[in-house]
């Protein structure tokens, strides 16, 4: 029997392989990676992996929030905060309602399973696009509102999952003081948690004057704040992207004469963050393209299937566009080309999955959620990811 280390050891192989071949081939990788472990499940290779709640959340969730959040200047999220919080909250909200509506009046869904569902796909998850900015040299504000927008919306969304899917099964409905009082608790809850997380790992580093040691502490901060903001029944993706916002704009984007890390420190810290990114990349989306070849997708039908990523679009549409234009004449103005990528760019990924996969088994419309998210979530980051470049450069951006 082919053990766990073998296993593990395959997947590396092969994102090694995809990464060569999308860059020459010049793919995105996640794309290429989604393909590759369909290509594997077809070809009945014995991987033994399997795409789980508990492997999203506690092991490949923490390192890509956290190596996003390192590189978020606070000086630009505090130019751009009042739209990247009005779009992470509002928008998420204004999503999943016209998500759920639309199930419930197109697809006969139960409210219940359609509010579920609405919630979940509202997560996005720009991976791709921002290795295509990279690749494109596109930087500055559009990739920050991009990655920022993601990061916050994460948050949002698990903390309104979390409440949507015990209110669905409670049957009831909960008084309005009660939801705000959690919503807010869990959002600010896990902020603090992790930013204090983050404060104290750099604290510490700063007395120290070991890069790998200062590295370690980064990885504890990441996993650390996650847990115990978990544990507290706060947002864990809250939490490790406070902690990530803490460690960076204290050590690795401040001047070297000013930061917590030393210079040695910086660059390893850098060096490792950039690489656990990688390797939690290449599992993910090596691992839902092995899951979806499994998943009968044809049971919703193409109808329907067209109409839920037809509703997830027009979401976000309803999402970006009427919000942008609130600050249209404010110094937070995004221009119109821009919210085209914000719209086209707003792939589901990592953290709609995990959601999916936490469905107790007694919810209605289990099975169809379940494949719905599968079918926009392969969607997205093979669609939406192949045509961004063409996009880009037909809206002349550089």
């Amino acid at each position: 029997m082919v053990d766990i280390r073998t296993r593990i050891l395959g997947l590396l192989i092969a994102a090694i392989i995809v990464a060569l071949a999308a860059r020459r081939l010049r793919l995105p990788y996640t794309v290429g990676l989604v393909i590759a472990g369909v290509g594997l499940a077809v070809a009945h290779l014995q991987t033994g992996a399997l795409l789980t709640h508990d492997l999203i959340f506690d092991l490949i969730l923490p390192p890509l929030l956290f190596e996003a959040a390192l590189c978020i200047h606070w000086h630009e999220l505090r130019r751009d905060f009042a739209i990247v919080l009005t779009l992470a909250t509002l928008g998420v909200v204004v999503s999943a309602a016209v998500v759920a509506a639309g199930m419930v009046r197109l697809l006969d869904w139960p409210v219940e399973a359609a509010a579920v569902f609405g919630v979940l796909i509202a997560a996005t998850d720009p991976v791709s696009v921002i290795a295509l900015f990279k690749d494109l040299g596109i930087g500055g504000r559009l990739r920050f509102l991009v990655e920022s927008e993601s990061l916050l919306n994460d948050g949002v969304a698990a903390v309104l999952f979390t409440l949507v899917l015990a209110w669905a099964q409670a049957g009831g409905t909960p008084t309005a003081s009660h939801t705000v009082w959690t919503f807010m608790l869990a959002v600010g809850g896990g902020i603090a948690v992790g930013v204090g997380s983050g404060v104290a790992a750099i604290a510490v580093a700063g007395r120290i004057d070991d890069h790998l040691v200062e590295t370690a502490l980064t990885a504890v901060a990441a996993y650390e704040s996650f847990y115990l903001a978990e544990y507290l029944h706060c947002s864990g993706v809250l939490a490790t992207v406070g902690a990530g916002l803490a460690m960076g704009n204290l050590g690795l984007l401040r001047a070297d004469d000013r930061s917590l890390l030393s210079v040695q420190g910086r660059a390893a810290v850098e060096g490792f963050w950039e690489f656990a990114a990688f390797l939690a990349n290449s599992f993910v989306f090596l691992l839902i393209g092995l899951a979806v070849a499994g998943i009968p997708l044809v049971r919703l039908g193409p109808a329907a299937f067209a109409i839920i990523v037809g509703l997830v679009l027009t979401g976000r549409a309803v999402t970006i566009y009427p919000i942008c234009a609130l600050f249209r004449w404010s110094g937070m103005a995004v221009p119109v080309v821009e919210q085209h990528v914000l719209w086209w760019g707003g792939l589901r990924g990592a953290l709609a999955l995990a959601l999916a996969l936490a469905l107790p088994p007694g919810m209605p419309r289990h099975g169809d959620i379940l494949i719905a998210t599968f079918g926009v979530v392969v969607f997205s980051v093979v669609v939406q990811g192949l045509t961004m470049q063409p996009l880009i450069r037909w809206l002349r951006l550089r």
